[in-house]
């Protein structure tokens, strides 16, 4: 198994197992939502307080499956499963239509499936008519939350900022600002513009957050693209943060973003007046506004007189700090890259060296995308080394020697002729009847017209 296989692995048995490292969770409910999780994803209870009892002595890496101990499989039914996934795309379909649908698919043969028991079967599982039901959705309102302590939960979010010449020859480009928020006091984690509207500026704001405030409890996120990452996933759970999204078209569950969102476009509309040139000046203008207008300005949410700056300073419940190492180790990213005939992979239009053994391989690759001089290879049956951006000189270098295990073998004879010749021995011995000539003489009669 790859190491990108057991890191993804170990993230979805995070994302698995993060509900139940709330704290605040007593006895009896740590068993319900342990109950809970085991009938949703279809994993024991044992497996899941395996994954628990893992992941509190050795943290992320304990999450990873073991090369020499084959990953355990548990016993589901596949068809009940599909009919759980046809419930759960429409919660309103009837149990004659998801046995029609399992019928035509060919998961089960005509009239093997009987209404009453697929019905006491998706009941026991929670997805009967009547418990779907009391999930429905309405448009209504929703009670209002906020967390108790510090860095139990941060939100984030991208807002689209004004077009600066920072573009070819001047041209204007609009730019973006990415925001961290923390949800009990409201404080601003890290708040900036970026140039470029992508994952890089949400994982560039994620890291300044973690590195100055310390690792967060959970994150909340939209749907949109620049968060649903694979980087995303395997951060948050190297980190021990649990990863939340919201909900499609529910934009009232990241209202405090989206607030805070908007207290920036009286911004916007003074620094217009600026005139900034450069991202850098931006920059500038808002952290002076972060000062005066926010940080130090009282905010209704937290009362009358306290600001968000008081807030989370004030807060007693103690930081998670984290190392430059470990800050590091989580941020890293993975990608592939084959080996060309040079011995040499290309990324992000720069040459590294590779080796020679693994010519026309795909190997995998770790980096820090703050920091490429080096990237980490990694490839099956091999111990992980450094590759190094390729040094070009004058002189052309000596072309590497071919490895001993790949070198020409002396041979005495041509083995396919040798073969050839002993298939032809045999296929003559096996030959039926003598062999007639396609031409004979024997009626021809002596001194006839036909003589010869």
């Amino acid at each position: 198994m790859g190491p990108g296989n057991a890191v993804e692995q170990a993230t979805n048995r995070f994302q698995l197992i993060a509900p139940l490292l709330e704290e605040a969770l007593d006895k009896q409910e740590r068993a319900a939502l342990l109950h809970q999780l085991s009938q949703r994803h279809g994993v024991s209870e044992r497996t899941i307080r395996r994954y628990l009892a893992q992941f509190h002595k050795e943290g992320f890496e304990g999450l990873k499956p073991k090369a020499y101990r084959p990953v355990s499989v548990e016993n589901q039914d596949p068809v009940l499963e599909q009919a759980i996934l046809l419930r759960r795309e429409v919660p309103s379909r009837s149990i004659a239509s998801i046995i029609q649908i399992l019928e035509w698919d060919g998961l089960v043969e005509k009239g093997t499936v009987k209404r009453s028991t697929l019905q006491e079967q998706l009941a026991k599982r929670g997805y009967s008519a009547r418990q779907m039901k009391l999930y429905h959705e309405t448009s209504g309102a929703v009670r209002r939350f906020q967390k108790r302590s510090r860095n139990a939960l941060w939100h984030s979010d991208i807002k689209y900022g004004p077009y600066l010449p920072i573009g070819p020859n001047g041209t204007k480009k609009q730019v973006y600002m990415v925001a961290f928020l923390d949800d009990a006091t409201r404080y601003p984690l890290h708040v900036s513009f970026y140039p470029m509207l992508d994952a890089r500026c949400v994982e560039e704001a994620f890291r300044e957050s973690v590195r100055t405030y310390g690792i967060p409890e959970q994150v909340y996120f939209d749907n949109g693209k620049q968060y649903r990452t694979k980087w995303m996933a395997k951060t948050c759970a190297k980190l021990g943060t649990r990863l939340l999204y919201a909900k499609p078209y529910s934009p009232e569950s990241t209202g405090k973003i989206e607030r805070f969102n908007r207290t920036f476009d009286a911004f916007l509309q003074e620094v217009q007046l600026e005139r900034p040139k450069t991202v850098e000046a931006l920059n500038q203008w808002l952290r002076v506004w972060l000062d005066e207008r926010y940080i130090h300005q009282p905010h209704q949410a937290l009362g009358t007189t306290t600001t968000p700056f008081q807030a989370y300073r004030q807060e007693s419940t103690p930081i998670r700090t984290i190392s430059a190492e470990e800050l590091a180790q989580a941020f890293l990213h993975t990608e592939t890259r084959k080996v060309d005939k040079s011995g040499c992979i290309s990324f992000q239009d720069t040459k590294y060296e590779v080796g020679i053994t693994l010519l026309g391989c795909r190997v995998e690759i770790t980096y820090d995308p703050q920091d490429t001089t080096t990237l980490t290879i990694d490839y099956p049956g091999y111990d992980s080394w450094t590759a190094t951006k390729l040094t070009m000189t004058e002189q052309t270098g000596k072309r590497p020697s071919l490895p001993v295990h790949m070198t020409k073998e002396p041979a005495g004879s041509s083995r396919l002729l040798q073969g050839a010749k002993k298939q032809n021995e045999e296929r003559r011995a096996q030959a039926k009847g003598p062999t007639v000539p396609a031409v004979h003489f024997r009626h021809i009669a002596k001194g006839g017209p036909s003589h010869v």
